[in-house]
């Protein structure tokens, strides 16, 4: 059965039509791009999909992914004050999964990450995880003298504004009044030639609307943790309309009524289509519903602590009971499935749509995500009261645990995807499936005595079976105040723009040089990227 109002290519160019015929000339030109790419576009073999996870607030990545060589590492702790991990604390990047390989060493330095990112210190052993150093908004290619001269040509606007910057990083277009972000652009290109039976969005958010996946022709569908949020209270979405059902026996037989009244009968459709698509993703997701879930409503706190007491750690595994095994996760403490947080269950539910995406359910090859966990604004509470005495890891301090959060979600999500190789030996998700880290900014280096503020430049980790993993890429800022890298107070000047990021993963997602052009207006400014080599985070195709 096909839902309706399924976008085919030639509502796709009817619909641009349209667009191109409302908007202005820079707005129509961009939509016969599009339109252009569709045309031409050649449908895609395999699975992929992008999983955004967002960290809103800013994260401080200086303290994500650190020096450790002598020298550089004096530098960082000799600013960062208070703020500043012991070196004894971070955990060593290494080019395999022994803790005896030799130290990764990058550009004559080597580096370890936050003491709570153990997980992901393990990724990047199997070479499932790469790291991108300095990347942030640029309008183009701008030197520390550019950017004093004040010219808007090498300012983003609103630089270190939390809105602005998160809009600028999801659109990627600082420099113009943006209308779609990049993420739903590529849905208008790929839907309906990557998807022409797909049963649900492209584009799916766990943490509602976001400026990332707002497209022309493709909407966001939006997903609860529990799934989808229907009518009725049958589903394990939860219910809007009462627990009999009879409200939407109601709306049901005003649906099928047939409407004279255009408005009428267009808002019977989207009804229609909103039912359908609920009840069709919940029916298809039960499959992985588990009976380790968290009850409704969450584990009461004398719950948890019987739990925890037990040895419990409170994980989900989706029926993907692997995601448990000590040989799948490498670590014999118990963790290793879904982590009771945020971004864990916004995660799971990930897994959980991306197993039902083959043709029986959603019929999909091609799907962009998005998640986000909060908390990254870090003023104050960065580290706890006793800042740098009470290491080797803070562990009272904020950033602590958001960094552990970041880990072990991110980690059982590729092992997730693992596990579901072995279920579609045809569809290899561990290599299908990318995830990627975003933020509003990072912060400032020097602490403002409890935290740190505003910043710009910011480190950022790709993970999946595809990553050429196990590498950086990117410069690491000179750690030096009012140094060559710094606009001031130690806010690091990118290196590497938001755009050269984005056109990496859009080319391992399969869209062509004009495509990418189409997604990217400003891409073609960045000579490094739109030349040829991009950012080689990614294994060729």
């Amino acid at each position: 059965m096909t839902p309706p109002n399924i976008l085919t290519r030639r509502s796709f160019l009817r619909r641009s039509a349209l667009f191109a015929g409302a908007g202005a000339a820079a707005g129509t030109l961009r939509d016969m791009k599009l339109m252009n790419s569709l045309m031409a576009a050649e449908p895609p073999t395999g699975y992929k999909a992008l999983v955004c996870v967002f960290m809103a607030g800013g994260n401080d990545a200086n303290n994500w992914i650190v020096p450790t060589d002598t020298t550089t590492y004096n530098e960082y702790a000799g600013i960062r004050g208070n703020l500043a991990l012991p070196s004894s604390s971070l955990l060593p990047l290494r080019t395999g999964p022994s803790g005896s390989d030799p130290a990764y060493n990058y550009q004559g330095r080597t580096y370890g990450f936050h003491p709570g990112c153990a997980r992901l210190q393990a990724l990047f052993g199997e070479k499932k995880l790469a790291i991108v150093q300095n990347v942030g908004t640029l309008v183009r290619p701008t030197t520390k003298a550019q950017y004093n001269s004040g010219l808007a040509a090498y300012r983003p606007p609103q630089l270190f504004s939390h809105s602005d910057q998160v809009t600028q990083w999801q659109t990627s277009i600082p420099d113009a009044p943006p209308a779609t972000g990049w993420g739903g652009r590529i849905a208008d290109i790929y839907d309906s030639v990557a998807n022409p039976t797909g049963k649900i969005s492209m584009s799916v958010s766990l943490n509602g609307a976001n400026t990332l996946q707002i497209g022309n022709l493709v909407s966001q569908y939006h997903v609860s943790t529990a799934g989808a949020v229907v009518m009725n209270s049958s589903g394990s979405g939860g219910g809007l309309m009462g627990s009999t059902g009879a409200r939407q026996k109601a709306i049901q037989s005003i649906v099928d009524l047939n409407h004279a009244n255009l408005q009428r009968q267009a808002y019977a459709n989207v009804l229609d289509s909103a039912i359908f698509t609920g009840d069709l993703l919940n029916n298809n997701i039960a499959a992985t519903d588990d009976p380790t879930d968290a009850p409704a409503g969450g584990y009461t706190t004398a719950q948890q602590a019987a739990g925890h007491a037990a040895g419990q750690t409170f994980k989900w595994n989706t029926g993907l009971t692997g995601i448990y095994n000590p040989a799948l996760t490498g670590f014999t403490d118990g963790l290793g499935g879904f982590p009771n947080t945020g971004l864990g269950i916004q995660l799971k539910m990930i897994a959980r749509l991306i197993a039902a995406n083959g043709p029986s359910a959603f019929d999909m090859k091609r799907q962009i995500f998005f998640c986000s966990a909060g908390g990254f604004d870090t003023h104050t509470a960065q580290v706890d009261g006793a800042g740098f005495t009470n290491q080797p890891a803070n562990a009272g301090g904020t950033h602590y645990g958001l960094m552990t959060q970041i880990s072990e979600a991110m980690f059982a999500f590729q092992r997730a995807m693992e596990q579901l190789d072995g279920a579609n030996p045809a569809k290899p998700y561990s290599t299908g499936v990318t995830a990627f880290t975003a933020s509003d900014f990072s912060r400032t280096f020097p602490t403002n005595s409890q935290g740190s503020d505003h910043g710009w430049g910011s480190h950022h980790i790709i993970v999946g079976g595809a990553v050429d993993g196990g590498k950086m890429v990117g410069k690491l800022p000179a750690f030096a105040i009012n140094g060559p890298d710094d606009t001031g107070t130690g806010r690091w000047l990118p290196t590497f723009s938001v755009d050269e990021h984005t056109a990496t993963l859009a080319k391992w997602y399969g869209l062509g040089q004009s495509d990418i052009a189409s997604v990217l207006p400003n891409i073609g400014r960045f000579n490094s990227t739109f030349g040829g080599g991009y950012l080689n985070f990614m294994k060729p195709a």
